[in-house]
This record gives structure tokens, C-alpha cells and sequence, in this order.
């Protein structure tokens, strides 16, 4: 499945980044290839210094400044708008070094338009294709969480778990289900889209609470510090759910005593911090054989997370004395 092109959201630290290296790298390359016998490839690039980085820079900078514009600008309207101010700050800086300063660049005020133009057309070609090679991470989230659904022994205790309540406890039997149709709805819903961190808790709640009627609230000893979580944060969907997933099985299930499991979120600056810790197995208990889900839950993750955020989000997993601990940093958008 392709998903649809959008422009790069320019007011990314990673995009700015990718933007400066990759321009900087072409014309290095360019200077290499392109250099005359005479005069050596660093000379020719430290002189077209002039003539490129203030251009790009600038560029750049009125792309920050455009960027809610571009949001809300459809591709195609944008692309062109982007190449347009490329072209004309190249060539308006072209003017404004003859002209002002008296100096002389080579080729006309047209060939540096025209280097911008490619330039830039080069840089929002790589965006699109990174955004095309990253966007199966979307549907991969959705069927592996699907599959880890319908896994026999999940779907058998939960069915096993309401035909126990059925009799004694009729409420809680159809509360069980009700939580387990929540989550076929998420994981049948559109994963390209950010939404609603109360989305989220809900579909991690629906989780733990099919989790504890499995196992008993004495072995899965939840706890929620959600109290000062900005619940209209966007965040991308199914990123708690396998989390709590992999810390019930890793930590909870292995452990004849169970384990504390927590999620907390909360605020840090402008930033979104998620925790979600487990206590570790103790020595001698049977811990489940290595399959690889539990790397292959936070790279998918991982890979979502570059897509919606680039560089300004991170995950990444430590342990401590007694706990096992995922902590999820990405920039604050409101819903």
C-alpha cells in the first residue's frame, strides 16, 4: 500500500539536519566530479561557499516560517511553492552578490535559480522516499498487534476467562469482552493517523484489565500515574498496548509471584514522556524462550516513531536493580 506524499515538516530538528548534511554532501560531490585540472575540488568548494550556504540557510529559515502554511497546503500546491522559494532566494542572493557586494559568481543569475531548483527537488524527492520506505512500519504495527491478538493461548484464556465470569459474574464476563471488541477496533482502525493520548490509555486499560481477570490482580499488580498526562497529545496509535504486552509476558507470566508492571506519562517541558517499567524475573524463575517480539515491538515502534517525528522522538529500553524500564520521549502536538 502507498501512502500519500506530504512535505517534510520543516520545523523538525532532524529534518533540518538531513537538509543541511544531505545539500552540503551533493555539493561535495558535485565539486569532486565537476572540478577543473587547475584548480583543486576544496578550493572550487570553499569559493562556491559564498554563493550556497547563505541561500540555503536562508531557504531553510523561511521554511520554519512557512511551516504551518505547508501544513496545511496540499502536496502538490506545496511542492511547488517550496521549489519556487528555493529558486528565488538563490537567485536574489545571486543579485544581491553582484550587485551589492561586487562580486563576481559564475554563470547567471538563471543557472543559480536552476541549481536550487534541482537541489531542492533532490531533497523533497529523498523526504518522499523515506516517507514511502517507513510507512509499511504502519501496517506491520497493525498486523503484528493483530496476530499477537488472535495468538491461541491470548485469545483461548481471555475466551476461557468470560466462560468462568459467565455464570457468577455475568457483568464483568460481558466487561471482558467489551475490552477485547475495543481492541479488534483499534487495531482494524487507520494506523497512519496520530491520536488522542486518552485513545491510547483506554485501549491499555481495555488490555490490562482482559490481562488481570486472566491472571489475577495478586500475580499483575498495575499501576496507573497518569494523573498529570496531557490527554489530548497526539501520539502515533497501538504505542502502549505492545509495551504493557511485552511487560506481562516478560514480566508477569515467567514470575509465580508476578510482577509490578507501571505506566506513567506526563510533561517535560514541551516534550511527552511515557514509562512503562515491569519488575525483573527473579533467578530460577522460567522465563519464555527468546523469540525476538519483544525487539521487534520496540524497533516497529521505533521506525513509527521516525516517521511522525524524525529525530525529536526516541525510545529506548534500560534496566535498573529491580526493574526492567521503556521510556518513550516525543514532541508535545496537540489533538
Amino acid at each position: 500500500m502507498t501512502t500519500a506524499s506530504t512535505l517534510p515538516d520543516f520545523r523538525n530538528l532532524g529534518v533540518w539536519l538531513r537538509v543541511l548534511l544531505l545539500a552540503q554532501a551533493l555539493r561535495l560531490v558535485h565539486a569532486v566530479l565537476d572540478w577543473p585540472s587547475a584548480q583543486p575540488w576544496w578550493e572550487q568548494l570553499v569559493q562556491q561557499s559564498v554563493r550556497f550556504d547563505p541561500p540555503l540557510l536562508a531557504t531553510v529559515l523561511l521554511l520554519y516560517l512557512l511551516q504551518p502554511l505547508l501544513a496545511r497546503t496540499r502536496y502538490r500546491r506545496g511542492l511547488v511553492l517550496v521549489l519556487c522559494l528555493a529558486a528565488l532566494v538563490a537567485a536574489l542572493w545571486h543579485v544581491a552578490v553582484e550587485q551589492g557586494l561586487g562580486l563576481a559568481l559564475a554563470g547567471s543569475v538563471a543557472h543559480s535559480a536552476s541549481v536550487a531548483l534541482l537541489l531542492a527537488g533532490a531533497l523533497l524527492f529523498y523526504f518522499d522516499w523515506r516517507q514511502q520506505r517507513l510507512s509499511p512500519a504502519l501496517a506491520d504495527a497493525r498486523l503484528a498487534a493483530l496476530q499477537a491478538r488472535i495468538r491461541p493461548h491470548f485469545l483461548f484464556n481471555s475466551l476461557n476467562s468470560v466462560l468462568a465470569l459467565l455464570r457468577t459474574q455475568p457483568q464483568q464476563a460481558e466487561a471482558v469482552l467489551q475490552d477485547l471488541a475495543d481492541l479488534y477496533r483499534a487495531l482494524l482502525s487507520d494506523a497512519r493517523t496520530l491520536v488522542p493520548l486518552a485513545q491510547e490509555l483506554a485501549l491499555a486499560r481495555a488490555y490490562i484489565e482482559i490481562e488481570t481477570v486472566r491472571l489475577g490482580p495478586q500475580r499483575l499488580r498495575m499501576q496507573w500515574r497518569t494523573e498529570h498526562a496531557p490527554l489530548h497529545a497526539l501520539v502515533p496509535p497501538l504505542l502502549l498496548q505492545p509495551l504493557l504486552e511485552n511487560a506481562v509476558r516478560y514480566g508477569v507470566e515467567p514470575a509465580p509471584e508476578g510482577a509490578d508492571v507501571s505506566l506513567e506519562a506526563y510533561l517535560e517541558g514541551a516534550e511527552l514522556r511515557l514509562f512503562v517499567r515491569n519488575s525483573l524475573v527473579p533467578h530460577g524463575a522460567a522465563a519464555p524462550a527468546p523469540s525476538g517480539g519483544n525487539h521487534m515491538a520496540l524497533g516497529n515502534i521505533r521506525e513509527r516513531l521516525q516517521l511522525h517525528f524524525d529525530a525529536d522522538a526516541q525510545i529506548k529500553r534500560y534496566h535498573t536493580d529491580r526493574e526492567h524500564v521503556v521510556l518513550v520521549r516525543l514532541p508535545l502536538r496537540w489533538g
